[in-house]
């Protein structure tokens, strides 16, 4: 199979093209060359999505398939204008973001409202833009199946991914915060839901997509799980089966200014309730019926802690700091 990988030298993208490497498959990754370095063994070639011709370097080549990663509608636009008729199957990772009811658990792909489309003077959604994350995601997956037809895309929407290369903070602090062992700090309750994918599952599924000219809409995730399971297990993955957990609650940590999902002085991966009680608690059967398979978060969590320890200065900083984490526990514990 001829593969193009509109990016692939970062994270999800260098995901898609190892794996498909390793699958025997041609891959050709166009992208900036700014951001990363493309995998062994796959072909690069220089674009800028930025303009509408930007990607007429690949003018006269023809793809069994292509993925695209895009949160900017013009290049999803300009991308399907020079390519569709070149390309057999396109799988379009968009994101759970583009849903409208973020607090009801168990929304399926098929039938959740999607946020309105990004306005069109909105095309990159980032610093004054970043709320239209969402929109601009929804303009993007248009763009694609307007493009393609219906037929040809794979729409997969991911949740949170994590794994080695992990440019967030988001699962390394919690690997890296139960491989350090001690008292942590466990925001919210034990059954708080929390849902995630594996970087490589999810780039297995992409490629099982595109062998399988998998058409569809569906949810890229893990099924839920507890809160105290997901600690639990990256607490085995790390080598520290028994954690000592302390479960402090939402609003004790909101005033104390702990802060949730990602950033200094946050406690990654924790959303307040129940404003988000549906974020991380999608309902995945179609995905998994559709070929999706998740391992065990004690394996990623094993292997993200190798990348850690093997590229520190690739990890993003953020999360509480232990002096930071160490106060509020006092506090807590003062008024228990």
């Amino acid at each position: 199979m001829r593969l193009l990988i509109l990016g692939g030298t970062v994270f999800l993208g260098r995901a898609v093209a190892r794996l498909a490497r390793a699958s025997g498959h041609h891959v050709t990754c166009a992208a900036r060359g700014v951001s990363g370095e493309p995998v062994a063994g796959a072909r690069f070639v220089q674009v800028d999505r930025d303009h509408p011709a930007g990607l007429s370097a690949l003018d006269g080549e023809r793809f069994d398939a292509v993925v695209d990663v895009t949160r900017r509608p013009s290049h999803a636009r300009h991308a399907v204008a020079a390519l569709a008729d070149r390309v057999g199957h396109w799988s379009y990772v968009s994101t759970c973001s583009v849903y409208a009811d973020n607090a009801t658990p168990g929304q399926r792909a098929d039938t959740a409202k999607l946020t309105v489309p990004a306005p069109v003077e909105v095309d990159n959604p980032v610093g004054e833009h970043a709320d239209f994350y969402g929109p601009c995601k929804v303009s993007c997956e248009d763009a694609v199946r307007d493009g393609v037809g219906p037929e040809r895309a794979f729409i997969c929407r991911a949740g949170l991914i994590v794994g080695p290369e992990d440019p967030s903070d988001r699962f390394p602090y919690w690997v890296a915060r139960l491989a350090r062992g001690g008292e942590v700090l466990a925001p919210g309750t034990p059954d708080d839901r929390v849902q995630l994918v594996d970087v490589d599952d999810l780039a297995q599924w992409l490629l099982y997509a595109a062998e399988n000219g998998l058409a569809g809409t569906f949810d890229g995730m893990s099924a839920a799980l507890s809160r105290s399971r997901f600690l639990a297990e990256v607490a085995a993955g790390v080598g520290r089966p028994d954690p000592e957990l302390t479960w402090v609650e939402q609003d004790f940590l909101l005033a104390r200014d702990v802060r949730p999902w990602t950033g200094e002085r946050s406690l990654p991966l924790w959303l307040p309730l129940p404003e988000y009680g549906g974020f991380l608690a999608r309902d995945v059967t179609d995905s998994l019926a559709a070929g999706l398979r998740i391992r065990p978060i004690a394996q990623t969590a094993a292997r993200t802690l190798e990348w850690i320890r093997a590229s520190p200065g690739d990890v993003k900083a953020g999360g509480l700091e232990p002096a930071q984490e160490a106060e509020v526990l006092r506090e807590w514990a003062a008024r228990q």
